[in-house]
């Protein structure tokens, strides 16, 4: 790489360090953390969306984790030896004034290194703002030409390239850091961002430098994935590509590259383990309610595709280890892949407009028809909720082709919801029910769309007409990310609506029956334990009952049951499917039955460093089995959550719509194609 393409990739990382403090602005202004400090640092003020707080949060509650336990185990007697932070690629961290605030800095001190004027800019800064000055106390600049831009008694900030590994060691020690005195190095997205080489090189110069020291980075992992590809993607864009990701892919690996360069402990913990166990539930609830939230599916992927890593020299830091194991968060990694289930984009001679949304519904209108409705997505080249329906229609044997249409009426139109359910009623009718215009706003009462037929059964000038349905101040189903299923109770068909969130509850346990002839909400006994609350599940009908599979539940608490409600002849009977191996924790899947087999297709889990597939378990056995999903046919990533499926039974296929979702910082993606997966190697296992 030349000295040009060098300097244009280090703006780029340095433009990545002003955006991370307006975010931590934000987070502070939210009440997600305290931090009186970064606003005085980085003058400005931008208000972000609830994912980026998230995500912002949990990287600042992991690093205060190790900073703190770094400090408890060495700022104490009989240790006679002042303990060092050195913050490398620091920016405009706010850690020293957060920590001489809080009274840790008693018997510590910190450094910190970033770009020469990245450095100087701070210092400067600092020097300008009384309010940090009073923290600081005395202090001297250094001079244009020196690494040392800022001293005071307890805080030195020196500008250097952390690629030049001998003019950092000589300046740390004229600065007056102590390679015998104990040691927090720490590097939050730091690493990734240099060449392969020169991140290796840092981490055994500090392990050979260090003996008695704490090595902690915060960083991506998991570059294969559809989420990890959009990631990747991002920050090439960016012009600050991620370096070493393939080399160093999971915790494991990165665990390994510590160990090998000289490090004598290691732990690492992605940022969802890092989460459910080291933050106490008090804390998280009272994270999860600061802001209305409705994007779990990506805070999650985000979560996954980050680590916190602690790696260690000498005997009183490499014991006990940061992140010990523990059964608190077992992993569930799903049994070897029973199979695979070949993927490819649906075809067509002359393809119609897209399919790139989120959080729609779809419903099998006949074999030759599909349609899709609401959602976030692609419309008239803009992000927005989507008002216009799709279609998709089978003109031959395996092709398909899209269009959109409009739904006509005088009163009302469509309103824009997603995460509401769409069932069936008849060839020319579809009910729907619950959804939300945003976390604060559910989509009230329900809809009905009517479809008028052309003479010669195609779709060029099919009519959808729009019309409410049911009581006008009903406001039982004020619900999302609920399941809605037909069922039967003494030869009548009903539609059993279950679980889904609100405005006030953030998981509902209730359920309801809906008489589709009468559009009226009617009482039919159910026995059994109830299940747990929850939403994002899934759920198909069976032997006139219904099969509720995972969910998030309460406390944001992934699930993993299986449930039947059975039908008797009093009303229904709630049962527990005993499942083996039992599956891993999920939702935001979909589900059909396929000849006496629950099929589970995709969706989110956080126990296994695996992809979800398709879950296969046999309803007569109980037995659980899984299989791949094979992409190789499918040119772009494939990200399986917030999707719709629909099951052609008798081509022994499965037509995955959709899906997606807004990817923390890096952007929205949408699944750019309708996928189809071959199911006849299930039945050929039979």
């Amino acid at each position: 790489m030349g000295p040009r393409s060098r300097e244009r990739r280090a703006g780029a990382v340095k433009s990545t360090n002003d955006s991370s403090a307006l975010s931590k602005s934000s987070l502070a202004a939210r009440g997600y953390v305290q931090d009186a400090f970064t606003v005085l640092l980085v003058p400005g003020a931008a208000r972000r969306a609830p994912l980026i707080h998230r995500g912002y949060y949990v990287r600042a509650r992991a690093v205060r984790h190790c900073v703190r336990a770094f400090l408890e185990r060495t700022c104490v007697p009989p240790n006679a030896l002042r303990s060092q932070i050195l913050s490398l690629g620091a920016g405009s961290d706010s850690l020293y004034f957060r920590l001489k605030t809080a009274g840790r800095l008693a018997r510590a001190a910190v450094w910190e290194v970033d770009f020469p004027d990245v450095a100087r800019r701070k210092a400067e800064r600092i020097s300008e703002t009384p309010e940090l000055c009073a923290l600081t106390g005395p202090f001297e600049k250094g001079e244009p030409a020196s690494a040392l831009c800022f001293e005071s008694s307890d805080y030195r900030i020196l500008g250097l390239d952390l690629r030049q590994l001998e003019r950092l060691d000589e300046a740390l020690a004229a600065a007056g850091l102590d390679v015998v005195s104990p040691t927090l190095l720490l590097a939050e997205a730091v690493l990734t961002y240099l060449e392969p080489d020169s991140a290796a090189a840092l981490i055994a110069w500090a392990a050979q430098r260090f003996p008695n020291a704490i090595f902690v980075i915060y960083e991506q992992m998991k570059p294969q994935d559809a989420f990890g590809q959009f990631m990747l993607q991002h920050f090439r864009q960016l012009n600050s590509p991620l370096h070493g990701l393939d080399h160093f892919p999971d915790v494991e690996a990165q665990r390994r590259r510590f160990l090998q360069a000289g490090w004598t402990a290691c732990s690492a913990v992605d940022m969802n383990e890092f989460y459910r166990r080291f933050l106490p539930a008090e804390e998280r609830r009272r994270m999860e309610n600061l802001e209305p939230f409705d994007e779990f599916e990506e805070w999650h992927l985000k979560c996954a595709h980050y680590f916190i890593l602690a790696a260690a020299r000498g005997d009183t830091l490499s014991q006990p280890v940061m992140f010990p194991p523990s059964e608190a968060f077992p992993r569930i990694d799903p049994v070897s892949p029973s199979g695979v289930f070949p993927a490819s984009v649906v075809t067509s001679d002359s393809p119609g407009p897209n399919l790139k949304r989120y959080g729609h519904a779809s419903v099998l209108l006949n074999p030759h028809i599909i349609l899709s409705a609401g959602g976030f997505g692609e419309q008239e080249g803009r992000h927005c909720r989507v008002s216009k329906l799709h279609l998709l229609s089978r003109y031959c044997d395996f092709e398909w082709k899209g269009s959109q249409i409009c739904s006509h009426g005088t009163e009302v139109q469509w309103d824009g919801r997603l995460y509401h359910t769409m069932t069936r009623i008849s060839d020319t009718q579809v009910l729907v029910l619950g959804g939300r215009l945003s976390p604060v706003s559910p989509a009230l009462g329900f809809l009905q769309l009517h479809f008028c037929k052309s003479q010669d059964n195609s779709t060029e000038d099919l009519k959808v007409t729009l019309t409410k349905a049911g009581l006008k101040e009903d406001f039982t189903l004020s619900c999302w990310r609920h399941s809605a299923t037909e069922v039967s109770y003494q030869n009548q068909k009903y539609l059993f609506v279950y679980g889904g969130r609100s405005v006030e509850e953030p998981v509902l346990s209730d359920w309801h029956f809906l008489n589709v002839d009468t559009m009226a909400w009617v009482r039919i006994p159910v026995e059994g334990e109830a299940p747990e609350a929850r939403h994002s599940h899934s759920a198909c009908s069976w032997q006139g009952g219904a099969l509720i599979a995972g969910g998030l539940g309460a406390s944001e608490e992934l699930l993993n049951s299986v449930l039947f409600l059975r039908p008797i002849s009093c009303g229904f009977l709630w049962e527990s499917i005993d499942i083996q191996p039992p599956i891993t924790p999920r939702y935001s899947h979909t589900a059909h039955v396929l000849n006496g087999k629950l099929l589970l297709v995709g969706g989110v889990w956080i126990h296994s460093s695996s992809v979800p597939g398709v879950t296969v378990i046999n309803l007569t056995t109980g037995l659980s089995s899984e299989y791949q999903i094979d992409t190789t046919y499918v040119p772009r990533p494939l990200m399986l959550h917030n999707h719709t499926s629909i099951l052609l039974a008798e081509e022994q296929q499965l037509l995955l719509l959709g899906g997606g979702g807004n990817c923390f910082s890096f952007g929205t993606y949408f699944n750019p194609h309708p996928v189809t997966l071959d199911l006849s190697s299930l039945s050929a296992g039979q």
